[in-house]
């Protein structure tokens, strides 16, 4: 079996995303790729019902969302879920945002999440039962290829003085 990133629940453009460019507002996307990660935390159980009842949660630490094509009103969208690295407190991962009909890759996603303990509101080693449920995903992502826009650093290229 060849492995796959995450794929999560396909999402449609909706007017109120829309800004007066007639494209998909930039905070959208960002909304977009948090509500597939949510999903992906559901399958680790690092979600709302942990918060709960494991007193534990996932924030982020740090965020780069790269704009490639534009999306307008009424689009499907999908987003792909890869896990680069990790370990005890922290998940680095990476999203694809697709025209779900086209297929074209229209923004990438690559964050750095921690692992905190919310009564401490303190870093923590994840549980457990999450580690092994991490490091079992890790371990089917291990052999993808590392995305393109991995590591991507924002500047202005200047070409030298001939």
């Amino acid at each position: 079996m060849q492995p796959a990133p995450i794929e999560t629940p396909v999402r449609t453009i909706i007017h109120d995303w829309v800004d007066y460019n007639g494209h998909l507002n930039m905070a959208y996307y960002s909304l977009l790729f948090d509500q597939a990660l949510d999903s992906v935390f559901t399958r680790l159980e690092l979600d709302e019902d942990y918060l709960r009842t494991g007193g534990g949660s996932a924030f982020t630490l740090e965020a780069h969302i790269t704009y490639l094509q534009e999306l307008l009103e009424n689009d499907p969208v999908r987003i792909t879920f890869q896990i680069l690295d990790w370990d005890d407190k922290r998940m680095h991962y990476f999203e694809h945002m697709y025209h779900a009909e086209k297929g074209y890759l229209a923004a990438t996603s690559e964050q750095m999440s921690i692992h905190v303990d919310m009564t401490t509101r303190r870093a923590s080693p994840y549980p457990k039962n999450i580690k092994e449920r991490i490091a079992a995903m890790a371990k089917t992502h291990a052999s993808l290829p590392r995305p393109e826009q991995a590591g991507h650093v924002i500047g202005i290229k200047r070409k030298s003085p001939a």
